[in-house]
């Protein structure tokens, strides 16, 4: 018998076993057996492994699908599950969606420039590309609100297996790094103006609407007493005479009269040609919001072979192709929805570990991109027709704000030996 009749033999013993049916038999019959035991153990075991409690009454031939019952009615509690969770779908104020028609495939793989500059001693950009995920969810509590933590992880993709198509939905670029970067910082603050007069009557706000609310509900006298109280109480509060703030008053509905047959004066105008004087705005600087960080970067690549001018056509197309919208309807009819395009994470990489100093990046959009395929000022080209010189010019920008908790990890430590984002 030779090698080969002796793999065959081997191979059909194996493959020679019990029918799925019997197979099925004794599963069934062994699981029958075990919810015995589970039923006279009052359900404090699992040997039928359908959960604890009850009999498991069913045909062991198709597979035990059946209900049981016990001091645990799970068939019941399922049912009920169900149900909920059904009226929760059809109760939803989601908009309804369009299911993405795919016609063309994901391709990953690992596209480079310089062709072989880049070894493991080498610090570059690393771009890594992956789907866009709705706030909604990645957020835990599945709401269209919250923080959605798009912090690149620490530890990216080891890129490898160079490919010689362009990516989709997935892969990695490797570049080279540019000769600027730098990372900024913004926070948006506003100046405030707030004099004492409309301080005073943000104090006592609320009762002269209650007082407002009592005079318009019939309680006039009573009503008007508490507006009028909580006036006064508000102008002391502020150090401000009861007389000067009815000046005050009297001279801003003097001034509203005027205005409207189309004048254009102040309460600061009319004081400081009386008095001399203007109100004080106590202005103070306060926090409005953050903002989202831009990233802008300008690639030269020069290919100087055609492997390498081909990585450069390819990285191009690949950062157009995923920049782009995603039509939810496929090639044929109308769209009445567009998916959003894909996402970029960006790391600076030092051989195989991130860089030891420069900044980290969150989740980015590619927002704007453009291509110089006259890099020299000139149109020249190689045998092939590849541009000699060109210039790529990306601009990213996060998808979230940058935020005091992304600088530590779980436990409260410093998340990263980096200078941060």
């Amino acid at each position: 018998m030779s090698y080969k009749d002796n793999r065959k033999r081997l191979r059909d013993s194996r493959n020679t076993g019990i029918p799925e049916n019997q197979k099925k038999f004794f599963s069934g019959v062994k699981r029958v057996i075990g919810g015995y035991y589970d039923t006279l153990s009052g359900g404090l075991t699992d040997f039928d492994q359908k959960g604890k409690g009850g009999l498991n009454l069913f045909n062991p031939i198709s597979g035990g699908k059946d209900k049981r019952w016990g001091p645990e009615n799970n068939f019941v509690e399922e049912q009920k599950e169900k149900a909920v969770k059904k009226n929760k779908e059809k109760s939803s104020t989601a908009l309804p969606t369009e299911r993405l028609k795919r016609t063309y495939r994901d391709r990953g793989g690992v596209l480079r420039y310089p062709f072989e500059a880049l070894t493991e001693r080498t610090d570059y950009l690393q771009i890594d590309i992956a789907q866009y995920e709705s706030v909604r969810s990645r957020t835990e509590r599945n709401t269209i609100v919250g923080r959605t933590n798009r912090v690149s992880p620490l530890r990216g993709r080891n890129p490898f297996g160079l490919t010689t198509k362009s990516l989709v939905n997935k892969g990695t670029i490797l570049l080279q790094i540019p000769s600027q970067i730098e990372d900024g910082n913004a926070v948006n603050y506003g100046g405030s103006s707030l004099n004492s007069i409309a301080g005073a009557a943000i104090s006592g706000g609320v009762g002269l609407m209650e007082g407002a609310g009592q005079a318009l509900s019939g309680d006039f006298g009573e009503g008007t007493a508490k507006a009028e109280e909580s006036l006064k109480s508000a102008l002391k509060a502020a150090d401000i005479d009861v007389d000067t703030g009815i000046s005050l008053l009297t001279n801003q509905l003097a001034v509203s009269a005027v205005n409207v047959f189309g004048g254009n004066v102040s309460i600061n105008q009319v004081l400081a040609r009386q008095e001399g004087q203007v109100f004080n705005p106590n202005m103070e600087l306060l926090f409005n919001g953050p903002t989202l960080r831009n990233f802008r970067f300008a690639f030269k690549m020069t290919p100087r072979s055609p492997e390498e001018a081909e990585q450069c056509k390819l990285i191009i197309r690949t950062f157009k192709m995923n920049m782009a919208p995603k039509i939810t309807s496929g090639r044929s009819g109308s769209s009445l929805f567009l998916n959003t395009p894909n996402v970029f994470e960006l790391r600076y990489k030092s051989g195989v570990a991130n860089h030891p100093f420069l900044h980290r990046f969150k989740q980015c959009f590619l927002t704007d991109m453009s291509v110089n395929y006259t890099g020299e000022g000139v149109y020249a080209t190689y045998e092939g027709r590849e541009p000699v010189s060109m210039i790529m010019n990306l601009t990213f920008k996060e998808l979230e704000p940058i935020y005091d908790q992304d600088y530590f990890d779980a436990v409260g430590l410093d998340a990263d030996d980096t200078v941060g984002f």
